[in-house]
């Protein structure tokens, strides 16, 4: 007896969605051809990001890498779109990241969908990741033999996207992607040069806006700035 269509459909959307792809084009829907012709005018497709994204997931498997893997409940891998101009990288899942298996949708990740809204984004527009992909326990500091063996595999996911510019959210981040323990105080607001010459623009984990919630303010003109960067020539 064959396999269940629907169940092969639900195992493939399953798949995708642990690659980090999370838009999908249904022929057949409401508004039928010509509402998908209109929808990929405004979404430009990029297969070969989305296999490049699907190779990296199954590269990764169930990853034992580091010993995360032994307290996790899900790998979070990252998800939006392939075409991304940005990529927002935070520091790894929190508690509920490891629940649902998906990167920022606990409270600082419905503070950065706020702030993404704020310009006129929305999530599907932008790819979100983190440096580790499995929770630290009680949400400690990643160590750094925990990101010399996780972060391979972010950058693999930059380099498929190929993105205008990283947002890099808080130090860790940061100090990955830059190469340099520099303080955020420092840094955030500005456009640096860093991994493979890579646009990086570091600015205030939510995390710490929740903590500090008068920088929210400092955090919304970054970015008005990072949309700026974005969607500007060059």
């Amino acid at each position: 007896m064959g396999s269940d269509p629907k169940r092969q459909l639900l195992n493939l959307l399953e798949w995708y969605r642990e690659a980090g792809i999370t838009e999908y084009f249904v022929l057949g829907s409401e508004g039928g051809q010509e509402a998908v012709e209109e929808k990929r005018e405004e979404r430009v497709s990029c297969p070969e990001n989305e296999e490049l994204l699907l190779k990296v997931r199954e590269e990764i498997g169930d990853c034992r890498r580091c010993p995360l893997w032994q307290t996790r409940t899900n790998l979070v891998f990252g998800e939006g779109n392939p075409c991304a101009k940005v990529v927002f990288v935070g520091e790894a899942p929190g508690e509920e990241e490891d629940k649902q298996g998906r990167p920022f949708v606990g409270l600082a990740g419905q503070l950065l969908t706020k702030l993404i809204e704020e310009v006129g984004w929305k999530r599907e527009d932008v790819y979100i990741a983190n440096v580790l992909k499995c929770r630290p326990p009680g949400n400690r500091n990643p160590k750094e033999e925990e990101i010399e063996a996780c972060s391979p595999f972010l950058l693999k996911q930059i380099e498929a996207i190929k993105p205008k510019v990283i947002c890099a959210l808080g130090t860790f981040a940061a100090q990955l992607l830059l190469g340099k323990k520099l303080p955020i105080s420092r840094i955030r607001g500005k456009v640096l040069l860093g991994w493979k010459n890579y646009r990086v623009f570091p600015t205030f984990h939510p995390a710490y806006l929740l903590r500090n919630p008068k920088q929210k303010a400092v955090a919304l003109r970054d970015f008005e700035v990072l949309k700026e960067i974005a969607e500007g020539e060059g």
